[in-house]
Formats: C-alpha cells, structure tokens, sequence
C-alpha cells in the first residue's frame, strides 16, 4: 500500500479561503461535523454530510490530495463493511458504518490539509494548554507525513531488492513486512534522538513565559462559520432526538422484502 494516502494530512500552505480561516474556527466545523458522524447511523444522513464536505475541499484546492486518502482509506473502509455484514446486520447498516468512516477520514484530512501546525499550536495555547503540550502534538502531527515518506523510501529500496510484499500467504505477508519496520523504526530513533539535542542546545523549557511573534485574529468570516457550524450542531441534536427521519430504503421506494431494511 502506498504511504501517498498520507498526502491527506499533510499541511501545503495555498492562499485560499480555507486555509486563511482562522483554526480554531475549522477546529469548532471539524469537531460538529464529527458529532454528528457519531451520533447518526443513517445512511442519508451519513451520505449528505460526506457529500457536503466536497465544496470545502474543492475551495481549499484539495480535491486530488483528498481523493488520494480516500483510496487509501478504502481497504480499511472495505474490511469495516465486511466486518459489519458478516455480522449479521443489514446491507444498508453496514454501508452507513462505512460512510461513517469515511466522513470522519474526509473532515480530519480538510483539517490538517488546510492548517498550519504553527497556527494550529497557537490556538491550543489560546486556549490555555500547556506549550510541551502543543509543541508535543504539532510535533507528532509535523512527523506523520514525514515517517510516511520514510516508510515509502524503504519499502521502495526492499523492492528493489527482490522483497515481494503481495505473495504468499498472511503469515509469510507479515513476515515479509519485518524488513520495513526495522528500518523505519531506527530512523525514528534517530529522528527522535536529533530533536532530543535539538531542544536541548535551545534550552527548550528554560522560560515559562512565552510570547508568540504572531497573534491569532478571528475575522468575521471565522465568526460566520463557527456560528454556522454550531448552529449545524444543534439543528442536528435536535433531530436526532424529536424528528424521525426517512430510511435509505423507504426514501427510494425499495421493496420491503428486501433483506436491505435498515433500523
């Protein structure tokens, strides 16, 4: 599998509207779109907020990154299908734990696509985190693609090599993988050991204090979405509890004897 499907959260600064949206106000959008991917196990409504994230990636020039994750994201969405089905539950509830997946993969990717792990750390400070805390998160969020495009160096060097990772069974498939983590894990070793002495000769920790050279402002395009996002939140909060909605399969006029009835 190729480690491209990282491409999803890796953050490439675009003069965009959505990338010009301040964090935390893409943070309050991100996490409604979440709650509601939670809360609901309809296949419509699972459709409708998968579907409705498009025109934000397509405004923050995303589109191809995002497509990438998502195929990458199919064979895990493929195995959460089959699990579901095998199971026992119906066809239509099995797809909406996949679009389910696949909504919660798509809203993360616009996230970290679209934001700088700079501005992300600064608005986790506004917020009153300790900075070794943020500089720990934004530090691991600035590794993944990094370790991502280490582990397709190697995987490309073993192939080189004569490594066949497609052949054979599952035991002798996981077998074959050894020669990738060992590589991939002491160059994480070493990485890590670089930034250990990196952070030392700074004298990361010696001040309390810190002031930021760039100071985050809400525009009132930032107030606007968070606004609508909670709004979002709570028309979806409340339809969960007191409007019963249309299932996939009475919404198309699908025959009831059909082993595809959703509950």
């Amino acid at each position: 599998m190729s480690m491209r499907i990282f491409d999803g959260f890796k953050f490439t600064k675009l003069p965009t509207p959505v990338h010009q949206m301040d964090p935390r106000a893409k943070f309050i959008l991100v996490m409604s779109i979440f709650a509601v991917c939670l809360m609901f196990s309809n296949l419509l409504v699972l459709l409708i907020v998968f579907f409705a994230q498009i025109p934000i990636i397509g405004l923050g020039k995303s589109l191809r990154r995002w497509s990438v994750s998502m195929k990458g994201g199919a064979l895990l969405a493929t195995l959460i299908f089959v699990m579901n089905f095998l199971t026992g539950t119906t066809l239509i509830y099995s797809l909406a734990m996949t679009v389910k997946f696949l909504a919660l993969i798509s809203c993360f990717s616009v996230f970290f696509m679209t934001t700088s792990p700079d501005d992300l750390g600064l608005a986790l400070e506004n917020v009153g985190l300790p900075f070794t805390l943020v500089f720990t998160f934004t530090t691991a969020v600035r590794l993944v693609p990094t370790m991502a495009v280490d582990a397709q160096t190697v995987i490309d060097a073993q192939r080189s090599r004569g490594l066949e990772l497609e052949k054979g069974n599952f035991v002798k498939r996981i077998r074959n993988y050894i020669p990738i983590l060992i590589p991939l894990i002491v160059s994480a070793i070493r990485r890590s050991i670089e930034l250990a002495e990196a952070l030392e000769s700074r004298a990361f920790g010696a001040s309390e204090k810190r002031e930021s050279l760039v100071t985050l402002r809400m525009k009132l395009s930032d107030y606007l979405t968070a606004a609508g996002a909670l709004t979002f939140l709570i028309l979806s909060v409340y339809v969960y509890f007191y409007v019963k909605l249309p299932t996939f399969e009475v919404a198309f006029r699908l025959p009831s004897i059909w082993p595809w009835s959703y509950t």
